[in-house]
């Protein structure tokens, strides 16, 4: 099971979802990663907090019922996406997810962790 207060980052891409991690963990964030949204899915703790970093290509199926799964198993967890293209789909995406940003690859790194600290502040109010 995952812990509480993780950054959680969807990625098919093995050498983007590691370069993800490695970046928010140098930054001190709990970092997990996973291939798919369904693999993160099965992993959730009812107790995890935190945020998610989720690649549009990683989406899929289950991307779409994503926030009501999220919501339904009491972990409604802001979504930060990432996307190698920019172009209404994917804009259209992220609003559909309610994705708190959506940032273009490569990521700018301070960009991001700026928007995981943003991202992670209500949970660190609570």
């Amino acid at each position: 099971m995952i812990a509480t207060s993780q950054v959680l980052v969807v990625d098919v891409d093995l050498s983007a979802r590691n370069g993800l991690i490695r970046l928010l963990r140098s930054a001190g964030y709990d970092a997990r990663g996973f291939a798919s949204v369904e693999e993160l899915l099965h992993a959730l703790d009812l107790d995890t907090s935190g945020c998610m970093v989720l690649d549009a290509e990683t989406v899929g199926s289950a991307g779409e019922e994503l926030p009501a799964a999220l919501k339904a198993r009491g972990t409604p967890l802001p979504i930060i996406m990432v996307s190698a293209d920019d172009n209404h789909l994917i804009r259209r995406m992220a609003r559909g997810l309610k994705a708190v940003g959506l940032y273009r690859k490569p990521v700018d790194g301070p960009a991001l962790l700026d928007a995981v600290k943003w991202a992670l502040e209500p949970a660190e109010m609570a």
